[in-house]
């Protein structure tokens, strides 16, 4: 899937994953797509609630070579 903004986020732990990507998705239009990079297996709750709880949709979570990788559209 195509993405506007990549945050790579590898090897920090809880909470900076999060707050990488909240940053970088106040700056995001509306519609935008953010790619998050992380290995902190914490963030695979973190950004479900962040999705949860902003409305920001969490089109996927999954891993790809041993990272956690999340895309999430800004609403």
């Amino acid at each position: 899937m195509e993405f506007d903004q990549l945050v790579d986020a590898s090897g920090l732990s809880c909470p900076l994953p999060l707050l990488r990507a909240k940053k970088a998705i106040a700056a995001m239009a509306a519609g935008s797509v953010i790619k998050i990079l992380a290995t902190d297996p914490g963030s695979i709750h973190d950004f479900e609630a962040f999705s949860n709880a902003t409305g920001h949709v969490l089109l996927s979570s999954g891993q790809e070579d041993g990272r956690f990788v999340f895309l999430l559209r800004k609403v």
